[in-house]
């Protein structure tokens, strides 16, 4: 065995044994947090930065911070997480809050590891049964690709520094591979090693990379003569180039794989597996043998109990299984055997994502009055689904352990937790025994904004003279009511009375919800109308006026919590204004506004005593989830490039043509630099269409646009058999105010043939997209 060969067989025990980093070895010294921001600590940010270092570094388990909306919570964790200089794990509540915090965290520590952790489907149904109607549901996924790139790049980063901040959402408690093992089953190569060539290629498709000489793409590698190729996991743009001299490793480099431009050479690589189930030869081997020992045992207990049906069921698929596990070392569903393939005891936490950290870790919980609920039903939900699968023979016992972690498992994982909400829950205040750090005042002198109450009974129409006298002031309306189909009418009607509209509730495409903020901010459309997805952590700006319909209907969506956070999206500007639409002052309603109006009283002493104006917060408009999805590189849509700039072009000569492309290549990679991302896709238009022109082509009519998501007459929701992106009947007729109102329903005209109901959607898997789209097409 060379010195530097596999490092499962060198560097896995060392990492058992004492949990050295390793791979310090082929990277450099990156240990530290390096905060990087063009501001410094203000207001009542200084003293809460160091309360919670101090606690931290006291030995404090758990507390909270109070921080109002636009007060720089996450500038305060950052600090915190810069002064005690450990891995930091934050969880958000949804993956829209995880990429908003991902691209803040990404720019105040621009040299570390910041990475992206959430679920990496697309769509997902989960594996059911039914016993009612015995309708059993086959699992169905689309995994995205840009996603799982991103947890592949995370759990390489925890296992290699230590300067390394998760942004994650619940899906960290679910099941994953045992770090362990992914650690052991790395290819670890240097200059002038002596090892096989085949030996490095069999070891490559035991981490599940496939062999693909004509698409190289992530998660494959290509063999050209002694040259060998592969395309990390974890990487977007760069790929390993191995060359040998026989059975030496002559020369290793990190190479484009679109041109194979060498951009380095490199002493040391490691190549992490493809997949985070990976196991060694052994385990599989052992892990075989116990699920059929299991099958025997729960076969004999069917026929005893004379449920032959069930019987024939587990062992007609198990085996099917089995066959491909010992074949393969891969099968659908393979992480229902997870027990087995890490060799975990009956009833044990299953690896997750917080297997990777170090013992001591920071965790930070964001909007934890949401995140902290999640994190407890997570469990009871998915052992519900599984019980019924093993208890009529779709899958053995063991499929159980294939679980989230449950809240007792998850407490025993932190150590050190932040918890972080403008209104903190029970929980939170109880583990902190009351221990609660306040960050209300705002850098910018912004204080909470003015509630009024109003009446209900004309509350769409009141709200119309509003929206238009902000419309006039270049300012942005949120609007917030109680369901989907109310969302969707709303948007009509006012689309109808010429307003720019358009709506957003969970059955927008999570990326696509992204989008639609965007826009907002960009001045695309000026109101936005939405149910639950307006609450927390939205960093809007340029709102100014935030209207609550139906504010009296006391429930989860008009708790006090829910309000005050529904309150805080005017926070953010100068002439921020809440309207409560309502007949009657509920408990949750004055708790709301008595809170409100106390900071709001702290806001203005502080203010005065120290002179500051208030000024409405400026914040750039990030580039769509280039940054999220690919901080190197990706692919942004064609631009209309100005007229002036077509026009200079068309007047270029000929000969010039070279060096005018060349010319703005040169400034679309310095745009790309600095993450311009809009100004470099305007310049590779320009580049394209001069390049047309030295072809002679012609310039290609664009494609029509696709309705953008959450626009009038664009229904998502599946009510009144609507499909998931179905679109309004063209007859149906237009929505009115009276309908609006939100009290009790109007029964809509049965006059005329009803539309036939969509049919459910069929399992069939949606084609695997190979890049993200921001924006899908839609039907027309």
């Amino acid at each position: 065995m060379g010195k530097g060969n596999l490092v499962g067989a060198f560097f896995g025990p060392l990492l058992l044994q004492s949990g050295i980093n390793m791979l310090s070895l082929a990277r450099g010294e990156e240990g530290a947090f390096k905060l990087i921001a063009g501001y410094q600590p203000q207001g009542d940010q200084p003293a809460a930065i160091d309360s919670l270092a101090q606690n931290l570094r006291d030995g404090i388990r758990h507390q909270v911070l109070l921080g109002v909306t636009g007060s720089g919570k996450t500038f305060t964790m950052a600090n915190v997480v810069a002064k005690l200089n450990l891995p930091t794990l934050v969880i958000a509540p949804n993956k829209t809050l995880a990429a908003q915090l991902y691209n803040e965290f990404k720019s105040l520590f621009p040299e570390n590891a910041v990475r992206y952790f959430v679920s990496y489907y697309d769509y997902y149904q989960p594996e059911a049964y039914v016993p009612s109607t015995d309708l059993y549901i086959e699992k169905d996924a689309s995994i995205n690709d840009e996603i799982d790139k991103l947890r592949h790049s995370a759990t390489k980063a925890l296992l290699e520094r230590n300067d390394v901040l998760i942004v994650a959402s619940v899906s960290c408690i679910y099941g994953l591979g045992e770090p362990e093992v992914y650690f052991e089953m790395l290819v670890f190569l240097e200059e002038r090693q002596t090892i096989e060539r085949d030996r490095v290629l069999r070891k490559l498709v035991d981490i599940q990379y496939q062999r693909n000489d004509y698409d190289f793409h992530r998660g494959t590698f290509r063999v050209r003569g002694d040259t060998v190729e592969v395309f990390p996991a974890y990487e977007e743009s760069r790929a390993v180039r191995i060359e040998f001299f026989g059975d030496q490793v002559e020369a290793l480099y990190e190479i484009d794989p679109l041109r194979g431009k060498v951009i380095r050479k490199l002493q040391a690589v490691a190549i992490y597996p493809a997949s985070h189930y990976v196991t060694t030869s052994d385990r599989m081997e052992t892990a075989v043998r116990n699920i059929r020992a299991e099958l025997k045992d729960r076969l004999e207990f069917f026929r005893r109990e004379n449920r032959l049906l069930e019987a024939q069921r587990l062992e007609q698929r198990t085996l099917y299984d089995l066959e491909l596990l010992a074949e393969m070392g891969f099968c659908p569903g393979i992480e229902n055997y997870s027990r087995h393939l890490t060799g975990r005891a009956p009833g044990q936490a299953p690896p997750t994502l917080l297997d990777y950290f170090p013992k001591d870790y920071l965790c930070l919980i964001d909007e934890s009055h949401v995140t902290i609920p999640q994190i407890g039903g997570m469990y009871r939900g998915d052992r519900s689904r599984k019980e019924t699968l093993v208890e009529y023979g779709f899958r053995l016992p063991s499929a159980l352990d294939n679980r989230p972690l449950n809240f007792e498992e998850w407490e025993g994982f932190t150590n050190r937790i932040i918890y972080v909400s403008a209104t903190p829950g029970d929980f939170e205040l109880r583990k902190s025994s009351g221990l609660v750090v306040e960050q209300l005042i705002r850098p910018t002198g912004l204080v909470d904004p003015i509630i009024e109450a109003r009446k209900a009974g004309t509350q769409v129409d009141d709200l119309l003279e509003e929206i238009r006298k902000r419309v006039g002031a270049d300012e942005r309306v949120l609007v917030t009511c109680l369901t989907k189909k109310m969302a969707e009418d709303l948007t009509d009607y006012y689309h109808d009375l010429g307003v720019r509209v358009r709506y957003l509730h969970s059955d927008i495409e999570t990326i696509e919800r992204v989008e639609i903020i965007r826009s907002l901010r960009k001045g695309e459309f000026d109101v936005l109308v939405g149910i639950n997805l307006l609450r927390e952590g939205l960093d809007l700006p340029e709102v100014s006026l935030v209207a609550i319909l139906d504010a009296d209907k006391e429930g989860y969506l008009r708790s006090a919590r829910s309000l005050i956070q529904t309150i805080g999206r005017a926070a953010r500007n100068i002439n921020g204004k809440v309207l409560m639409y309502a007949d009657l002052t509920t408990e949750s309603m004055r708790k709301a506004i008595d809170e409100t109006n106390r900071r709001r009283a702290k806001q203005l002493a502080y203010n005065e005593a120290n002179g500051i104006t208030p000024r409405t917060i400026v914040k750039n408009i990030d580039a769509s989830l280039v940054e999220m999805y690919s901080p190197e590189w990706a692919v942004v849509p064609e631009v209309d490039s100005p007229a002036r700039s077509h026009h200079d072009d068309d007047l270029l000569p000929a000969l010039e043509l070279s060096d005018r492309i060349s010319d703005l290549r040169q400034q679309m990679m310095g745009s790309a630099d600095k993450l311009e991302y809009e100004r470099a896709a305007e310049l590779r238009d320009r580049i394209k269409r001069l390049e047309r022109r030295i072809f002679g082509f012609e310039p290609a009519e664009p494609a029509p646009r696709a309705l953008p998501p959450g626009s009038p007459n664009s229904r998502q929701s599946k009510e009144n058999g609507r499909g998931e992106s179905g679109s309004v009947n063209s007859k149906a007729a237009t929505p009115d105010a009276s309908t609006l109102t939100f009290g009790p329903r109007r029964p809509r005209s049965t006059n005329g043939p009803k539309r036939p109901r969509r049919q459910n959607r069929t399992p069939a898997s949606p084609p695997k997209q190979g890049r993200l789209k921001l924006i899908p097409d839609t039907d027309d």
